[in-house]
């Protein structure tokens, strides 16, 4: 028997409904884009040669599947992302952490985090491969430069807009900075702290892609930077769309885990 009232049973069908509505949606975009982007190519209105199609895309990904290429260098690129996206939120995490717990050196440091994050990274890529090597290093070098300065602000900018009433309240019970920022900074930015998850994988993804495009011998940005180099639109346009679909499925990956979170 069930513990819900008649009403709240069509409420939550309401919702669930509406989110597959949403689902739909978003879907019947994607569809009705690509659907256009075909036509458009088939009457000739757009040069393939150019623009590519969807059409060609699909071929194009039966020519990387058959030579056994596209999976390692999906894996490749996925690697680079997870390692960066790792480094980035751990050192970001701490040193916004310490940046909050001593105001001393957040008042210091905070002209630099400022300025670091507004240097053109790309610009600085020729010395990172003469300071890293031309090697995987580089190009994760090249996302933790983008990734992490913003990473930082963000996660110190929550930390420090905490209500502060729950922080005096705590003080008031002689609670020391481990207890505030344990029971206080951290339970009320755990959605933040997702939100900066987002955030990151996506910094890193374009880091990690741009890396790939300066250094690189095997990746989805190889792929662009080699189609490129030949005129092989279609195999650019392909390594786009690939990563837009990574992008989606992380995207969703990490909204999974928001989602349960806000179920507890």
């Amino acid at each position: 028997m069930s513990t819900y009232s008649l009403e709240h049973v069509k409420f939550l069908k309401k919702i669930k409904l509406r989110k597959c509505l949403i689902y739909i949606t978003q879907l019947s975009i994607i569809v009705f884009l690509f659907l256009i982007w075909e036509l458009l190519a088939k009457l000739n209105i757009i040069n393939t040669f150019l623009f590519s199609s969807p059409s060609s895309i699909i071929s194009t990904l039966k020519v990387l599947i058959s030579a056994n290429n596209l999976v390692s260098h999906i894996l490749v690129t996925l690697y680079e992302i997870l390692i960066s996206c790792l480094l980035s939120f751990g050192i970001g995490f701490l040193i916004a952490t310490i940046l909050w717990a001593n105001d001393f050196l957040a008042k210091v440091f905070d002209p630099y985090l400022t300025i670091l994050n507004s240097l053109p990274k790309v610009a600085l890529g020729p010395l990172i491969i003469i300071w890293v090597g031309a090697s995987t290093n580089s190009i994760i070098v090249m996302s933790l430069m983008i990734s992490l300065f913003i990473t930082i602000i963000n996660l110190y900018t929550f930390f420090s807009n905490t209500n502060q009433s729950y922080i005096t309240l705590l003080k008031s019970m002689k609670a020391t900075k481990k207890d505030i920022y344990t029971k206080v900074i951290l339970q009320a930015n755990l959605k933040n702290i997702i939100n900066t998850i987002k955030v990151n994988v996506s910094m890193n993804l374009i880091g990690v892609i741009m890396g790939e495009l300066l250094v690189s011998k095997a990746g989805l940005g190889y792929l662009i930077m080699y189609g490129s180099q030949v005129f092989n639109i279609n195999l650019v346009i392909t390594s786009v769309v690939i990563l837009a679909v990574i992008s989606s499925i992380l995207y969703y990956i990490i909204n999974f885990f928001e989602k349960k979170y806000e179920e507890k």
